[in-house]
């Protein structure tokens, strides 16, 4: 018990500079982007979803930091669909990471992964926003 914690306690410690950081870039984003740029860019069509999952393909993170920006883009308002795509495929699509992958995994098998990835993200993105239609469940946003 004593070990899992102490491992536990570093991997926080090792993750504080990370999320930092985010922190810092989203107040950075948040001051100079301004509102109407989301709305230009995720305008409320059908092809919300895609143009998340697009952006968050391009924009590599780690799923700690997601729920920091998922919340700042809801509270931006854009829609949840898209920021469920932008975040499942900010976390399983690595366009960042594609030639290291293409080189040890081989690049066909980089292709396919990283293009099921990003349909699968807009699929289950649809799929989350659904399900929550229908069990009733309405996300808060705060102010």
């Amino acid at each position: 018990m004593r070990m899992a914690l102490k491992k536990t306690g570093k991997a926080l410690l090792q993750a504080l500079p990370i999320l930092a950081s985010v922190l810092m870039l989203i107040s950075l984003a948040v001051a100079n982007i301004p509102k109407a740029w989301y709305a230009r860019l995720f305008t409320g069509t059908v092809f919300d979803p895609v143009i998340g999952a697009a952006i968050g393909s391009i924009a590599a993170g780690n799923p700690l930091t997601s729920y920091i920006i998922g919340g700042e883009l809801l509270r931006r308002g854009v829609s949840l669909l898209a920021v469920i795509a932008f975040l499942l495929a900010w976390v399983t699509v690595g366009v960042i990471q594609y030639p290291a992958e293409a080189m040890y995994l081989g690049r066909r098998f980089a292709v396919t992964r990283n293009l099921t990835a990003f349909v699968l993200a807009i699929a289950v993105a649809a799929l989350t926003v659904l399900t929550m239609h229908i069990a009733g469940i309405v996300p808060r946003v705060a102010p």
